[in-house]
């Protein structure tokens, strides 16, 4: 049935002359409206006409006027170009609400990500992120994921990566330590606190763990091997906060809690890593607006929060 409901339908520059006579009673200002020749209307009008086998119009010397027939059809062609240009409108529009899918790793959405959203939440209700923690690559086909965060060297095959921030790390420690039983002011004091430390699988040759900084800082008689680890970087800094000793943190990650004055730096220069956190998104979803829209927002916390860094 509906095979043969389409073959009957006439061809749609037919109707949209149709249409545009009807609106205008005027062959000449509907040519103009379409961007036509007068003779192409006409030629339009008359093969509909003789497919409906019925007259629209009535020509006269004043001009022309719709027929019983032209008047009967024409409410419900009007309707069906309004409803087109309404599709295509969803078409453009496609990605302006809706449901954000965000991956992230776990330390970067927790200490980083997650302290700044509310802005653009407040920017775009319409958007609601939708924020999954992992440390694995996204399969943005299988899993719905629209952007990712990824921590590592770049080069992700298959997907557009750019660079979001670089890193650095540097040591990290509760207020406290510095004025305690054993006031922490110089790299030796070191040896009287605890050594906390990230046993996290990122697998950089250029982050520095406590072995590798007391070396370079000149530091003796210190065990780099003790005290407590953790998989999670965040996990390395909540215990730096709660006082439970002295951690080497990078610097996106303790930022918050450094601007809060829970975390100090009590000595040492930040020493810059190889590794970054890149926005990743397939070339798919870059033409998709909430996508464009958070990339715009995110690159521009990136960048404010390099300045201030």
């Amino acid at each position: 049935m509906f095979a043969a409901m389409r073959r009957r339908l006439p061809p749609l520059n037919a109707l949209r002359a149709f249409e545009a006579v009807a609106r205008h009673m005027s062959v000449t200002k509907a040519a103009d409206d379409l961007s036509v020749t007068p003779a192409a209307v006409s030629h339009h009008l008359k093969s509909l006409e003789d497919q409906l086998q019925i007259a629209l119009f009535l020509r006269t010397k004043n001009g022309i006027l719709l027929t019983d027939a032209g008047q009967a059809i024409l409410p419900g062609i009007r309707d069906g170009f309004e409803r087109f240009a309404a599709a295509i409108e969803q078409i453009d529009n496609l990605g302006d609400s809706g449901v954000l899918t965000v991956s992230v790793a776990p330390s970067f959405a927790a200490k980083w990500l997650l302290p700044r959203l509310e802005t653009f939440q407040a920017a775009n209700p319409g958007i609601d992120v939708r924020v999954g923690a992992s440390m694995s690559l996204s399969d943005f086909h299988g899993d719905g994921v629209d952007v990712a965060i990824r921590y590592g060297s770049g080069g992700y095959p298959n997907v557009n990566s750019e660079r979001l921030l670089e890193e650095a790390v540097f040591p990290v420690c509760s207020p406290k330590l510095l004025n305690g039983a054993a006031p922490l002011s110089g790299v030796d004091d070191l040896r009287h606190h605890t050594l906390l430390h990230d046993d996290g699988p990122d697998e950089d040759p250029s982050c520095p763990n406590w072995a590798m900084w007391l070396k370079a800082a000149g530091a003796k008689d210190i065990d780099a091997t003790r005290g407590p680890k953790f998989n999670q970087s965040s996990m390395v800094i909540e215990a730096a906060v709660l006082g439970r000793g002295v951690a080497l943190a990078k610097a996106s990650l303790a930022a918050a809690d450094l601007d809060a004055g829970c975390l100090v730096k009590p000595f040492g220069e930040a020493i810059p890593i190889d590794f970054a956190y890149w926005l990743v998104c397939p070339a798919s979803k870059l033409g998709l607006r909430k996508v464009e829209l958070f990339r715009a927002w995110l690159k521009g916390e990136a960048a404010e929060f390099a300045v201030a860094a």
